[in-house]
């Protein structure tokens, strides 16, 4: 039972793993266009509702919950991968200040993040990079392969969007769909 579960991860790793780079394309494009769909829905909201407090969320309002989605990418990606900012997440004293826009600009931001690191990395995903996290004072380091990161950042935007729709039903409205099987092919 035991060699049977091995050679079924082992098959499961070469189907993953085979034309790496077509799939991580067309993966990150559904990314973009279910984020499109919330942030476009985000759009239409009231700046009463984007700021609402929502208990039972660290992130208490829709609009802090998109800074901090967006946040996660640059830091990870724009900071610790490509060291492009030492300061990549935004002060809590300024979210206040962030409209939609400022947050539509930081996933902008965050998608070049994305096409730098498969640039940067090309040939070298599953090559831990090891370094001082470089947003922290603390000194800590950490050891990650940049395909980790980017799955750690693309599936924390999936809880934190699954967290908004939870809010706007919270709220009393009718998220959209914002799931991959929701979404049209993408045009290659």
């Amino acid at each position: 039972m035991k060699q049977r579960k091995n050679k079924e991860l082992e098959l499961s790793a070469l189907f993953l793993y085979k034309g790496e780079e077509d799939m991580e394309t067309i993966e990150y494009e559904w990314v973009k266009q279910t984020r499109k769909i919330m942030l476009d829905v985000c759009g239409n909201l009231t700046t009463e509702i984007l700021t609402a407090n929502v208990e039972g969320f660290g992130y208490p309002s829709i609009r802090n919950l998109l800074v901090h989605t967006a946040d996660c990418y640059h830091a990870w990606l724009g900071s610790f991968l490509l060291l492009r900012t030492r300061n990549p997440l935004t002060p809590k004293d300024r979210f206040m200040e962030m409209s939609l826009d400022d947050i539509r600009d930081r996933f902008l931001q965050v998608d070049r993040y994305v096409k730098e690191v498969w640039s940067e990395y090309e040939g070298m995903m599953e090559e831990p990079v090891k370094r001082i996290i470089p947003w922290r004072d603390t000194g800590e380091s950490l050891s990650m392969t940049p395909r980790q990161l980017l799955f750690h950042t693309v599936s924390h935007e999936f809880h934190h969007k699954g967290q908004v729709m939870a809010m706007m039903r919270q709220l009393g409205l009718e998220p959209p769909n914002t799931d991959v099987l929701g979404v049209g092919k993408v045009d290659e």
